[in-house]
């Protein structure tokens, strides 16, 4: 049922409620459900040996992280392997389908439609992993909702306008202990974002709150949303998380001294 009042959320991967079908399963933690206008998020876990292909791929565009498993994806004709941190882009126009390999392979997957009027890329990057360095955001102080903190966390553009992407984006933060990816909001955006490493903290609204692997956070326009890792060991593994707004803020692209023109 939709609600049409989108609700900020936070989905713990605890209570994701699935689907069954001869190929696997999948769940929607954000979406019409949630009265989501602009971006859907479905988690779908793949049988081995199984193939699951997205019906609604030629309308939308698509962008899948490999939480889980291995196996290959293809963009229409474009064949890529995929493990864990491996992620794809697929523009609207072009078809979406995901083998999984003897291990299964869970993925999260971002879904929106194009509203017609937005640039086209003609070679848009089909593929990267969440590890891609080669834009970054640094030294982030929010935009205000909270006081900054000094610590800041480092974003990597995995898929953005200078890749070739229309509407959705896909941007991944690692925080080592005690930095923080300072609160801010989107005025036009919805943000879905996911847990994909580590625990830690999500903020929305108007509070922090603990956060682990497979966790997702659902933030609509206007509403103030971070991430922290408070760890006090300096030896603790990273908090790593991805997602990003749809559509793409080019606030965070001029905060980083790049263009959001399409490309």
């Amino acid at each position: 049922m939709t609600t049409g009042v989108a609700q900020a959320a936070i989905v713990k991967n605890s209570d994701f409620v699935y689907s069954s079908f001869d190929w696997g399963r999948v769940t929607e933690p954000v979406g019409p459900a949630s009265g989501a206008e602009k971006v859907t998020l479905n988690v779908v876990d793949i049988l081995p040996g199984s193939v699951w292909r997205l019906g609604w791929a030629l309308e939308e565009e698509n962008v899948v992280v490999v939480f889980r498993g291995d196996g290959h994806g293809d963009v229409t004709s474009e064949r890529s392997p995929l493990r864990r941190g491996d992620a794809l882009y697929s523009p609207t126009g072009r078809t979406l389908e995901l083998r999984a390999g003897d291990e299964g392979l869970m993925v999260y997957v971002w879904r929106t439609g194009l509203l017609g009027d937005e640039p086209r890329s003609r070679s848009p990057r089909i593929s990267s992993e969440l590890g891609n360095t080669e834009t970054q955001l640094r030294g982030f102080t929010g935009t205000g909702e909270v006081q900054a903190r000094d610590e800041t966390a480092v974003m990597n553009f995995v898929f953005w306008p200078g890749t070739g992407s229309n509407r959705l984006c896909l941007h991944c933060g690692t925080m080592q202990p005690g930095q923080t990816f300072n609160v801010h909001v989107h005025p036009e955006s919805e943000e879905a974002f996911i847990a994909f490493e580590g625990r830690g903290q999500f903020y929305l609204e108007d509070g922090w709150y603990e956060a682990e692997a497979g966790d997702v956070l659902f933030a609509p326009p206007g509403v103030p949303h971070g991430t922290s890792y408070p760890a006090e060991d300096a030896e603790a593994p990273n908090f790593v998380t991805c997602g990003g707004p749809t559509p793409f803020d080019p606030v965070l692209y001029a905060r980083a001294g790049v263009s959001a023109e399409v490309r």
